[in-house]
């Protein structure tokens, strides 16, 4: 449960959530990309009041505008990389013709072209992060939320990414995002560590 979020992220930010495991960091992410609904409060993405929206356009939103990078990686088992990146720009509404180069080059992004015919079962944990990374950025999204997503990283690759976030943020992408790994914050606008869920 969380307890008096004030959160308010600037376009073009790059926010870090830390705190222990179950201190209410996904929780609060899934309310900001409204997977979730508050029981009181707001939420405000993109101008848009998604407590107020019903689920349709709440989906659409998402689909359009908000970008997810899950724990548990969330790739469809039966696409391959490239597929899986496509699925993204097809819900998003892209026009077909651009979806090739568009997949190219987010998958060449994480590192993963060499592996883009490749199902998730084929890849390894950290290729499948890798791969819901290129596919939560592949339609552009105003907002990126990723949860720990270097985790299953070595730490070359990491750095790789968080250069990837940075770019995208100089870009105008707003990013939130949640992780254990101390030089990771040091990239950060803002820190917040959580707690009970509260902000501190």
């Amino acid at each position: 449960m969380l307890r008096g979020i004030d959160l308010t992220l600037a376009t073009g930010s790059l926010v870090m959530l830390k705190g222990r495991s179950g201190s209410g960091k996904t929780t609060l992410m899934n309310l900001i990309g409204g997977l979730d609904t508050p029981s009181e409060g707001e939420v405000v993405v993109a101008g848009q009041a998604l407590h107020a929206l019903g689920d349709k356009r709440r989906t659409k939103l998402r689909q359009a505008d908000i970008g997810f990078v899950f724990q548990s990686y969330a790739l469809h088992p039966l696409l391959s990389a490239e597929e899986n990146v496509e699925l993204s720009l097809r819900m998003a509404g892209w026009p077909p013709k651009q979806w090739a180069e568009r997949i190219k080059s987010c998958l060449e992004a994480v590192g993963m072209s060499g592996r883009s015919l490749h199902r998730p079962g084929e890849l390894s944990g950290g290729e499948q992060q890798r791969v819901a990374i290129a596919k939560a950025i592949a339609p552009s999204p105003k907002l990126l939320l990723a949860d720990e997503p270097t985790a299953e990283l070595d730490t070359a690759m990491s750095r790789r990414i968080m250069a990837l976030f940075r770019q995208l943020q100089d870009e105008g992408m707003t990013i939130c995002m949640t992780t254990h790994d101390q030089t990771m914050l040091e990239v950060a606008n803002d820190v917040y560590e959580m707690a009970d869920g509260r902000l501190g």
